[in-house]
Protein backbone atom coordinates (compact mmCIF):
# COMPACT_ATOMS: atom_id res chain seq x y z
CA UNK A 1 0.00 0.00 0.00
CA UNK A 2 1.24 3.57 -0.99
CA UNK A 3 2.18 5.92 2.05
CA UNK A 4 -0.16 8.98 2.64
CA UNK A 5 2.40 11.77 2.48
CA UNK A 6 0.84 15.72 3.56
CA UNK A 7 1.63 18.13 1.04
CA UNK A 8 0.16 21.37 2.61
CA UNK A 9 -2.14 21.59 5.17
CA UNK A 10 -3.92 24.61 6.76
CA UNK A 11 -7.26 25.55 8.32
CA UNK A 12 -8.57 26.38 4.96
CA UNK A 13 -7.02 23.11 2.81
CA UNK A 14 -4.74 20.03 2.49
CA UNK A 15 -3.45 18.11 -0.40
CA UNK A 16 -2.44 14.91 0.14
CA UNK A 17 -0.49 12.70 -1.88
CA UNK A 18 -0.84 8.80 -2.52
CA UNK A 19 1.21 7.22 -4.65
CA UNK A 20 0.46 8.84 -8.36
CA UNK A 21 -3.00 10.39 -6.85
CA UNK A 22 -3.30 13.81 -5.12
CA UNK A 23 -6.71 14.37 -3.03
CA UNK A 24 -7.34 18.30 -2.19
CA UNK A 25 -9.36 18.60 0.37
CA UNK A 26 -11.03 21.93 0.81
CA UNK A 27 -13.24 23.70 3.61
CA UNK A 28 -15.23 25.04 1.00
CA UNK A 29 -17.13 22.30 -0.92
CA UNK A 30 -17.36 25.06 -3.87
CA UNK A 31 -13.35 25.55 -4.63
CA UNK A 32 -13.00 21.38 -5.41
CA UNK A 33 -16.17 21.86 -8.17
CA UNK A 34 -14.88 25.35 -9.22
CA UNK A 35 -11.18 24.08 -9.66
CA UNK A 36 -12.27 21.40 -11.24
CA UNK A 37 -14.28 23.34 -13.88
CA UNK A 38 -10.88 25.48 -14.14
CA UNK A 39 -8.92 22.46 -15.64
CA UNK A 40 -11.47 21.28 -17.78
CA UNK A 41 -12.01 24.61 -19.62
CA UNK A 42 -8.21 25.84 -19.00
CA UNK A 43 -6.34 25.48 -22.82
CA UNK A 44 -3.30 24.55 -21.03
CA UNK A 45 -2.13 21.21 -19.69
CA UNK A 46 -3.38 20.12 -16.62
CA UNK A 47 -3.51 17.79 -14.19
CA UNK A 48 -6.14 14.46 -15.47
CA UNK A 49 -9.39 14.59 -12.93
CA UNK A 50 -9.38 11.38 -11.06
CA UNK A 51 -12.71 12.02 -9.62
CA UNK A 52 -14.43 14.75 -7.85
CA UNK A 53 -17.01 14.74 -4.72
CA UNK A 54 -16.77 18.29 -3.30
CA UNK A 55 -15.19 18.68 -0.65
CA UNK A 56 -12.76 16.42 -2.58
CA UNK A 57 -10.67 16.85 -5.47
CA UNK A 58 -8.54 13.59 -6.82
CA UNK A 59 -6.02 14.51 -9.56
CA UNK A 60 -2.81 12.88 -11.44
CA UNK A 61 -0.20 13.40 -10.43
CA UNK A 62 2.06 16.08 -13.52
CA UNK A 63 4.89 14.59 -14.54
CA UNK A 64 8.17 16.34 -14.74
CA UNK A 65 9.51 19.29 -12.08
CA UNK A 66 8.47 22.49 -10.72
CA UNK A 67 10.07 25.84 -12.04
CA UNK A 68 11.68 25.98 -8.81
CA UNK A 69 11.09 27.43 -4.88
CA UNK A 70 11.36 30.72 -3.56
CA UNK A 71 14.75 31.00 -2.46
CA UNK A 72 16.63 29.06 -4.28
CA UNK A 73 17.87 29.75 -7.81
CA UNK A 74 15.32 28.10 -10.64
CA UNK A 75 17.29 25.26 -11.89
CA UNK A 76 14.62 25.77 -15.28
CA UNK A 77 16.09 26.59 -18.12
CA UNK A 78 15.23 30.08 -19.99
CA UNK A 79 13.02 28.13 -22.29
CA UNK A 80 11.43 26.74 -19.86
CA UNK A 81 10.64 29.82 -18.26
CA UNK A 82 9.60 31.36 -21.94
CA UNK A 83 7.32 27.94 -22.53
CA UNK A 84 5.61 29.01 -18.79
CA UNK A 85 5.20 32.22 -20.43
CA UNK A 86 4.13 31.15 -23.27
CA UNK A 87 0.99 28.94 -21.91
CA UNK A 88 0.02 31.75 -19.52
CA UNK A 89 -0.59 33.90 -22.70
CA UNK A 90 -2.53 30.90 -24.30
CA UNK A 91 -4.48 31.25 -20.92
CA UNK A 92 -5.49 34.92 -21.07
CA UNK A 93 -6.34 34.32 -24.82
CA UNK A 94 -9.34 31.83 -23.82
CA UNK A 95 -13.15 32.60 -23.32
CA UNK A 96 -13.50 34.06 -19.84
CA UNK A 97 -14.96 31.62 -17.16
CA UNK A 98 -17.89 32.06 -16.23
CA UNK A 99 -18.07 33.19 -12.35
CA UNK A 100 -16.98 36.61 -11.33
CA UNK A 101 -13.31 37.75 -10.40
CA UNK A 102 -12.47 39.93 -7.64
CA UNK A 103 -13.64 43.82 -8.00
CA UNK A 104 -10.89 46.23 -7.90
CA UNK A 105 -12.40 48.12 -5.09
CA UNK A 106 -12.59 44.69 -2.59
CA UNK A 107 -8.90 44.35 -3.67
CA UNK A 108 -8.07 47.77 -2.81
CA UNK A 109 -9.81 47.72 0.33
CA UNK A 110 -7.94 44.80 1.21
CA UNK A 111 -4.66 46.05 0.53
CA UNK A 112 -5.32 49.19 3.34
CA UNK A 113 -6.19 46.50 5.38
CA UNK A 114 -3.03 44.46 5.26
CA UNK A 115 -0.95 47.47 5.15
CA UNK A 116 -2.53 48.69 8.60
CA UNK A 117 -2.15 45.06 9.82
CA UNK A 118 1.39 45.24 9.19
CA UNK A 119 2.40 48.22 10.38
CA UNK A 120 0.15 47.22 14.04
CA UNK A 121 2.37 44.65 14.33
CA UNK A 122 5.74 46.05 13.34
CA UNK A 123 5.92 43.32 10.94
CA UNK A 124 8.44 45.47 9.04
CA UNK A 125 9.71 49.04 9.26
CA UNK A 126 6.76 51.57 8.80
CA UNK A 127 9.13 53.00 5.44
CA UNK A 128 9.15 49.86 3.71
CA UNK A 129 5.24 49.40 3.78
CA UNK A 130 4.42 52.65 2.66
CA UNK A 131 6.95 52.84 -0.32
CA UNK A 132 5.17 49.68 -1.10
CA UNK A 133 1.98 50.91 -0.77
CA UNK A 134 2.82 53.65 -3.31
CA UNK A 135 4.58 50.59 -5.59
CA UNK A 136 1.24 48.43 -5.69
CA UNK A 137 -1.06 51.71 -6.60
CA UNK A 138 0.11 51.06 -10.33
CA UNK A 139 -1.52 47.78 -10.32
CA UNK A 140 -5.28 49.40 -8.69
CA UNK A 141 -6.06 50.77 -12.44
CA UNK A 142 -9.08 49.22 -14.52
CA UNK A 143 -8.26 46.49 -16.95
CA UNK A 144 -9.50 44.44 -19.42
CA UNK A 145 -10.63 40.62 -17.40
CA UNK A 146 -9.05 37.76 -18.88
CA UNK A 147 -8.91 33.50 -18.02
CA UNK A 148 -6.11 34.03 -14.99
CA UNK A 149 -5.30 30.87 -12.70
CA UNK A 150 -4.88 33.44 -10.12
CA UNK A 151 -2.00 31.97 -8.46
CA UNK A 152 0.22 31.02 -10.72
CA UNK A 153 3.50 30.65 -8.47
CA UNK A 154 6.55 28.68 -9.83
CA UNK A 155 6.05 25.22 -7.95
CA UNK A 156 2.61 25.21 -9.95
CA UNK A 157 4.19 25.16 -12.58
CA UNK A 158 5.86 22.07 -14.20
CA UNK A 159 8.33 21.35 -17.29
CA UNK A 160 10.30 18.53 -18.50
CA UNK A 161 13.51 19.97 -19.67
CA UNK A 162 12.40 23.00 -21.73
CA UNK A 163 8.62 21.62 -22.24
CA UNK A 164 5.70 22.75 -20.20
CA UNK A 165 3.84 19.28 -19.06
CA UNK A 166 1.48 20.85 -16.69
CA UNK A 167 0.32 23.75 -14.02
CA UNK A 168 -1.67 22.58 -10.83
CA UNK A 169 -3.93 23.99 -8.32
CA UNK A 170 -6.52 26.08 -10.44
CA UNK A 171 -8.83 26.95 -7.03
CA UNK A 172 -8.05 30.83 -7.57
CA UNK A 173 -8.71 30.72 -11.31
CA UNK A 174 -11.13 33.65 -12.59
CA UNK A 175 -11.59 36.54 -14.81
CA UNK A 176 -8.87 38.96 -13.88
CA UNK A 177 -5.95 41.08 -14.40
CA UNK A 178 -3.09 39.40 -16.62
CA UNK A 179 -0.35 41.41 -15.01
CA UNK A 180 -0.90 39.48 -11.65
CA UNK A 181 -0.78 35.92 -13.40
CA UNK A 182 2.65 37.41 -14.39
CA UNK A 183 3.91 38.71 -11.13
CA UNK A 184 2.87 35.61 -9.27
CA UNK A 185 4.62 33.44 -11.20
CA UNK A 186 7.77 35.68 -11.26
CA UNK A 187 7.64 36.89 -7.70
CA UNK A 188 10.96 36.22 -5.67
CA UNK A 189 12.70 35.16 -8.87
CA UNK A 190 12.27 38.97 -10.76
CA UNK A 191 15.61 38.06 -12.96
CA UNK A 192 13.53 35.43 -15.04
CA UNK A 193 10.83 38.08 -16.04
CA UNK A 194 12.92 38.45 -19.20
CA UNK A 195 12.39 34.81 -20.20
CA UNK A 196 8.81 34.79 -19.32
CA UNK A 197 7.60 37.58 -21.27
CA UNK A 198 9.89 36.74 -24.47
CA UNK A 199 7.21 33.77 -24.60
CA UNK A 200 4.61 35.61 -23.12
CA UNK A 201 4.54 38.04 -26.17
CA UNK A 202 3.49 41.78 -26.54
CA UNK A 203 0.98 43.87 -24.29
CA UNK A 204 2.81 43.04 -20.51
CA UNK A 205 3.26 45.92 -18.63
CA UNK A 206 6.49 45.73 -16.35
CA UNK A 207 5.23 48.74 -14.40
CA UNK A 208 2.12 47.01 -13.35
CA UNK A 209 3.76 43.42 -12.85
CA UNK A 210 6.30 45.39 -10.36
CA UNK A 211 3.56 46.71 -9.06
CA UNK A 212 1.60 42.88 -7.99
CA UNK A 213 5.35 42.01 -6.57
CA UNK A 214 4.83 45.13 -4.07
CA UNK A 215 0.38 44.19 -4.23
CA UNK A 216 0.78 40.86 -3.49
CA UNK A 217 3.68 40.60 -0.98
CA UNK A 218 1.72 43.06 0.90
CA UNK A 219 -1.43 41.45 0.78
CA UNK A 220 -0.45 37.54 1.67
CA UNK A 221 1.86 38.00 4.45
CA UNK A 222 -0.33 38.56 7.14
CA UNK A 223 -2.21 34.94 5.97
CA UNK A 224 0.97 32.97 5.50
CA UNK A 225 2.15 33.88 9.32
CA UNK A 226 -1.35 33.16 10.70
CA UNK A 227 -1.33 29.33 8.30
CA UNK A 228 1.95 28.66 9.89
CA UNK A 229 4.33 29.59 6.69
CA UNK A 230 6.92 31.81 6.89
CA UNK A 231 6.84 35.27 4.35
CA UNK A 232 10.23 35.93 5.83
CA UNK A 233 12.10 33.12 4.51
CA UNK A 234 14.93 33.68 1.85
CA UNK A 235 13.23 34.99 -1.55
CA UNK A 236 9.52 35.18 -0.10
CA UNK A 237 7.31 38.20 0.66
CA UNK A 238 9.01 40.34 2.85
CA UNK A 239 12.54 39.64 0.94
CA UNK A 240 10.62 41.11 -1.92
CA UNK A 241 8.97 44.27 0.02
CA UNK A 242 12.71 45.05 1.27
CA UNK A 243 14.38 44.79 -2.88
CA UNK A 244 12.08 46.93 -3.48
CA UNK A 245 13.22 49.70 -0.96
CA UNK A 246 16.87 48.98 -2.39
CA UNK A 247 15.84 49.97 -5.71
CA UNK A 248 15.58 53.63 -4.94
Amino acid sequence: MDEVEVVVAHSQRATLRVGDMFLKVDGDPGHAEREARAMALAPVPTPAILWCEPPVLAIAAVPGQALGVLGEPSPASSAAWAAAGAAARTLHDAPLPPWPGRPLDDIRAELDAECAWLLDHNVLPPEVIRHNREIAEAALRPWSPVFVHGDLQLTHVFVDGDELTGIIDWSEAAPGDAMFDLAILTLGHEERLDDVLAGYGPGADRAVIRAWWSLRSLTASRWLIEHGFDPDAPGAELDVLRARMRET
